[in-house]
């Protein structure tokens, strides 16, 4: 076959790739089709390394680098596959922020072995070594800033702020450091304004990738727990920004596409969560917001008084209302209680009580985290609400069911002067009765009391997520 044939082929494969990438993006905008987009999208990723393969072999590999390939496909799938099979939902942020890592850091790596090639053959001009450096600096910040940020929700790393030494001026001496030697690299490319040895160049790039991964720490470490789904967000952009320079790099088209899909709607995704939290994303990286879960709370906000009530009590509410919503948070994910919540929903519903779900924008640790999570265990899509369309059915909800639902709740956001203030929140404590599940008195990431558990209609049901709706489940059926 001719280089003409293999090359219009494998063009033609990067284009079906890069067509089911965004068609498989937009399948992804509902629950109901969003599983069936994940597999589009895969095969279109199958589609295009299987081509780009093609174009490697044809035009000609050494024994060395197809051990390379073998190897790494091997040893990424291998780790891939297992993951995928063995990661919690509720560890799935974490495992999200170790893929922005390891996408960043490809990123990097290819721009830097690119760039100390161009540089020693005096190839690096002016409109390559621009994408090349930005790849290198934009890939670095992501696998180091992507490391902490997955440290954090593991619990490997404090969740409350951590201030660096120098604060915010390390981080901003950082990036001008990384800022001026990218401009150095690319006023000194080859024919360029400045006149750079090819060692000094290579070197210049080696510090420039290491105040970048520099960057990434401080940057994130003074971010608090809370953030952590808006800066895993923004990273993902990053990462996808930084994989569609390695695509200019490289010169392919598929990379370049793919990369800045992932670049915009992480960056659409970034700036609706901020949204949802009612700060701006430069509020959100200047840190300090969020003291981390599982920090004492006193008995009662603003000298309240907590109302605790039996299984039996929330039970003899549950079964005799005309309308229950349920509002999940990460407590019901991380005590696995989708299941039961859905049991005692069915219940309930068979009983005549219409029951609908409330999801938080930020519920959870990451954008869709509820729906996914209540999506496995079949609660019905047209169950699953959204803040803008469930709020004004508060008042009409003779019982709100919160289940390990925190700050999302917290009345505290309608007045000026906390840390969640202006941050919209679900309108819980408008329902008619308010039965909350929780282990303790706790406080979310906000670091803050909950006004929500002092309110007079509502009773606390201090018990873990599963075990608490366990109870329930029971005491309904024996009414």
């Amino acid at each position: 076959m001719s280089d003409a044939w293999v090359h219009t082929l494998v063009y033609a494969a990067w284009l079906v790739g890069a067509a089911a990438f965004v068609l498989g993006l937009h399948q992804m905008n509902s629950p109901a089709t969003a599983r069936q987009g994940n597999r589009l999208s895969a095969g279109g990723m199958t589609v295009a390394v299987v081509a780009t393969l093609v174009s490697v072999l044809y035009a000609g590999i050494s024994t060395t680098g197809l051990v390379v390939i073998v190897v790494g496909f091997l040893l990424g799938g291998g780790v891939g596959l297992y993951f995928a099979r063995s990661v919690a939902m509720t560890a799935m942020p974490q495992l999200v922020s170790l893929f922005n890592a390891v996408g960043g850091g490809a990123a990097a790596l290819v721009a830097i072995d690119d760039y100390i090639r161009a540089a020693n053959d005096g190839s690096d001009v002016f409109s390559t070594a621009i994408f090349v450096v930005l790849g290198a600096v934009i890939g670095s910040v992501t696998f180091s800033g992507s490391l902490i940020a997955g440290g954090k929700l593991q619990g490997l790393i404090a969740g409350k702020p951590i201030r660096v030494p120098g604060g915010q001026s390390t981080t901003g001496l950082l990036a001008l450091i990384a800022l001026a030697g990218l401009v150095l690299l690319v006023v000194g490319a080859s024919g360029g304004v400045v006149a750079l040895d090819p060692a000094i160049k290579i070197l210049v790039l080696f510090v420039v990738v290491a105040a970048a991964l520099v960057f990434g720490v401080t940057m994130v470490l003074p971010i608090g727990g809370a953030d952590m789904p808006v800066v895993i967000s923004l990273l993902n952009a990053a990462t996808g920004t930084a994989a569609a320079m390695a695509g200019f790099v490289i010169d392919n088209p598929v990379l370049i596409i793919a990369g800045a899909l992932v670049g915009a709607s992480g960056g659409i995704l970034t700036k609706l969560m901020a949204d949802a939290m009612h700060r701006s994303v430069m509020n959100i990286l200047a840190g300090g917001f969020g003291g981390g879960e599982g920090i004492a709370a006193t008995t009662g906000a603003e000298g309240g008084q907590v109302r605790e009530i039996s299984a039996d009590d929330a039970a003899i509410q549950l079964a005799y209302a005309q309308s229950v919503i349920v509002v999940p948070g990460y407590g019901l994910a991380v005590a696995q209680a989708q299941h039961a919540v859905r049991e005692l929903a069915e219940l309930l519903e068979a009983r005549g009580v219409d029951v609908k779900y409330a999801i938080h924008p930020v519920a959870g640790r990451m954008p869709g985290h509820m729906n996914v999570l209540l999506a496995e265990a079949n609660v019905p899509y047209p169950a699953l609400k959204e803040m803008e369309e469930i709020n004004p059915e508060f008042e009409r909800a003779d019982v709100a069911l919160v289940v390990g639902a925190n700050d999302v709740t917290n009345p505290a956001a309608r007045r000026p002067g906390t840390p969640v203030s202006g941050m919209p929140i679900l309108d819980v404590d408008k329902a008619k009765s308010i039965v909350v599940i929780k282990r303790s008195m706790g406080r979310g990431y906000a670091g803050i009391d909950n006004e929500l558990y002092t309110n007079p209609k509502t009773g606390m049901l201090f018990a873990d997520a599963k075990e608490g709706l366990a109870n329930l489940t029971a005491a309904v059926k024996a009414l």
